[in-house]
């Protein structure tokens, strides 16, 4: 009688799963993936229609940024020639999700796409809408760039490349990084990217992570060589943001042609050790 008893409990059990899968499957919907040719040295770029608020891609072997100033363009280009078939999620202000499968063609990448919008016609680029006076964040990049006031610990150093977050100030609506690069060795540096992302804490390569680029509205000193033994103090304003837990802020220099990229990390309790500027 116990074994019956078994015998029933275990069907009942399987026609459970069996039910349960089948409301599963008939609750999901598949989200089908677009094929996207790209390449190392050719720029791709996709438009929205609405603006972009997140950007997920499966492989470090891929670069993406939005157009500087611009809400909906994405632009999206190989960091590594060649590179293994991958995948790109984007999600926009609609809350309408994106899937792209991305493979490497040099000679003939897809460069210019515009996605089919969901509402009606009207403008095609969105540009971000802080009300910022360039004129004004110019002036105050440039009293961020005197100031004395120092912050220590976020420095990073390889490859003879001294990479040092040393000042972070606010005025208004804009916070202002200053960076300093020092050359050591005898050999050029030829800046290929110096960018910002938003990202979770810090995952295996490879793997799939969460990041946010926070794109400058204005770079002083933006010059794109280092010459050997010598040294660059940029000023980046960037629009003002904190990071919440469990993600941190990755500032990136890659050099072009080269392989001396340096990468820091900071996270929002350094953030916070912000130095007002004086009002002009």
């Amino acid at each position: 009688m116990k074994k019956f008893n078994v015998l029933v409990m275990g069907y009942l059990l399987l026609m459970t799963i069996g039910v349960f899968a089948q409301q599963t499957s008939k609750n999901l919907s598949k989200i089908e993936s677009d094929s996207l040719l790209i390449a190392y040295s050719k720029t791709t770029n996709i438009v929205f229609p609405f603006a972009i608020k997140s950007v997920d891609k499966g492989s470090p072997d891929i670069l993406v940024q939005k157009a500087k100033g611009i809400e909906n363009i994405l632009q999206i280009k190989a960091a590594q020639k060649g590179f293994l078939q991958t995948n790109l999620t984007v999600v926009t202000a609609d809350a309408k999700l994106y899937s792209f499968v991305l493979n490497y063609d040099e000679e003939s990448p897809q460069l210019n796409l515009s996605l089919n919008k969901t509402k009606s016609e009207g403008q095609e680029i969105y540009f971000s809408d802080e009300n910022i006076n360039d004129e004004d964040v110019q002036e105050y990049s440039k009293l961020a760039f005197y100031d004395k006031k120092k912050l220590r610990g976020e420095k990073e150093r390889q490859y003879d490349i001294d990479f040092s977050l040393n000042g972070i100030f606010i005025r208004d609506e804009v916070m202002y990084y200053r960076i300093k690069v020092t050359n050591i060795s005898k050999i050029n540096y030829d800046i290929d990217q110096l960018r910002f992302f938003i990202r979770d804490t810090k995952k295996v390569k490879r793997t799939a992570s969460q990041e946010i680029e926070i794109t400058p509205i204005y770079i002083l000193n933006n010059v794109v060589k280092i010459e050997g033994e010598a040294e660059n103090t940029f000023v980046f304003a960037l629009p003002k943001f904190t990071i919440p837990e469990k993600k941190f802020l990755s500032i990136q220099l890659m050099e072009k042609n080269g392989g001396r990229h340096v990468e820091l990390y900071v996270k929002n309790k350094k953030l916070v050790q912000v130095t007002v500027l004086p009002k002009l």
